[in-house]
Formats: C-alpha cells, structure tokens, sequence
C-alpha cells in the first residue's frame, strides 16, 4: 500500500483513471450522428486489473462441470495376485498388474470429480464490473447504437446493422506474400466478437442474434467482468448506457 496525494493508502495494483471519454453514437446505417460524454466517476473512476482478473477466474471456475473422473488402482479391474515370484526369475521385481505403472493400470493420484465453483465477495464483483466497463470506453472499445430498431426477429436484418458498424466481416490480417508463380491470396475477413447490452431483457433482440458467431445479448443488470472483458467490442443502446451510469455501487 502507499500513499496518495490526498494522504490516503492506494493499493499499487490499482489505476486511477479521471476525466472525461467521448463514446461514438451511431444509428442503425452505420453513421456516426452523434457521442456521449462519459465521466470516470461514474464507473468508480478506478481500474484494478488484479481484481478483475481474480473475477474472471471465478467465473471461469464457476463454469467448470467437474465431472472429471480416472480409476485409481483398487477400482481397476483384475487380480490383485503378484505377478511372479519375488525371487529366482530375474526380472525386476513385481506386485499386481493394476498398479500404475502398468499398461492399463490405476492412475496414480488422477482426477476425481469436485466442485469448482467458489464465491468472491459481492461488492468486489460489482467493483470489477464496474472495472470492465470502464476499461472498455477507455480504450475505444465500447460504443453506443441510438436504435436497433428491429420490427421482429430478423437476424439478417441485425448480421447487416453490425455490418455497417464495421463489427462484422471485417478484414483479417494480410497472408504471407505468395511465391512467385502463385495467385495472391485476399485477407480472410473475420468477425469481432462483442457483447450488446440492452436496458432490459429484449427476447427480439436475443433472437435476431443468437445465431450470430460471436454476438452475445444481455440485459445491463445481468452485466459481469467476465461478459464484459471476453468480447473485443462493448455495443450498447442509449438505454442500457444510462442505465449502467446510474447503477452506483
């Protein structure tokens, strides 16, 4: 711990972030008609990467089945009688054929069904959440749609929108440089993966996407650090942004 300039203790992990992002707003065609001012202290005006790591890691932990199992030597099928004498063979000495170091044998020590899933405290959780979201307007990784505007499920309809803002079928890296005598090859397009929030659970929105590589849909209350930080874009409503700024704590 030491000491910050108002004479309170700061943990050196955290980052302290002030000031003001200006997030694009674009509407359904892909144009930009506009942005939103976003303050630091809105999110809590602090990022923490070990906390929001030491979330992820829960969450990913809490996902595990647990289901692994392996036969330890006494499960194993078989007789348990010693191989061959002690003594008067010359081979190196041997007991049962269940053992694990045999082929087919017991695993020594493997893997028995458990439960992964452990709990941080909640308002560590909240402040990692608050982290991400954060950390993604900080890094122009996070923009606002003014309106979706779909008339029913219509995923085409949402595969194009996100295509006008350049979030899918976008151009990959360059390939390698082809050898003379061979056709060039064209960059592969790829397409982000991205998390969009909506003020309230939207059953058309979830639909029209959910066959969509890649595009999750969530309420803003069901927001995580993990939801949040695995995505390469943050694509929010109007609605869903002012309903994360006004969720304090």
């Amino acid at each position: 711990m030491v000491a910050d300039g108002s004479g309170t203790m700061a943990s050196p992990n955290v980052e302290t972030v002030s000031g003001t992002f200006t997030v694009p707003v674009f509407n359904r065609q892909g144009q930009e008609v506009g942005s939103v001012a976003v303050d630091a202290a809105d999110f809590g005006g602090k990022i923490s990467p070990r906390l929001m790591h030491e979330a992820v890691l829960m969450y990913e932990a809490n996902r595990r089945q647990g289901t692994h199992s392996t036969l330890r030597r006494g499960e194993v099928a078989g007789s348990t009688k010693k191989l061959f004498r002690q003594k008067g063979t010359g081979n190196a000495r041997a007991g049962t054929k269940r053992t694990n170091k045999r082929r087919g044998g017991g695993t020594a020590k493997g893997p028995k069904p458990r439960d992964y899933s452990y709990a941080l405290p909640k308002q560590a959780l909240r402040a990692a959440t608050r982290m991400a979201i954060l950390a993604k307007i900080r890094d122009k990784a996070a923009l606002v749609v003014d309106d979706f505007g779909l008339p029913g499920i219509k995923t085409k309809e949402m595969a194009g929108i996100l295509k006008a803002l350049s979030l899918r079928e976008v151009a990959g890296p360059a390939p390698a440089p082809a050898a003379e005598g061979e056709t060039p090859k064209k960059p592969k397009k790829k397409n982000l993966s991205l998390l969009i929030g909506t003020d309230k659970l939207d059953a058309t929105m979830y639909k029209s996407a959910r066959n969509l590589e890649g595009v999750r849909v969530l309420p803003a209350s069901d927001f995580n650090a993990y939801e949040v930080l695995r995505p390469k874009r943050l694509v929010l409503t109007r609605a869903a942004l002012d309903s994360l700024r006004a969720k304090k704590g």
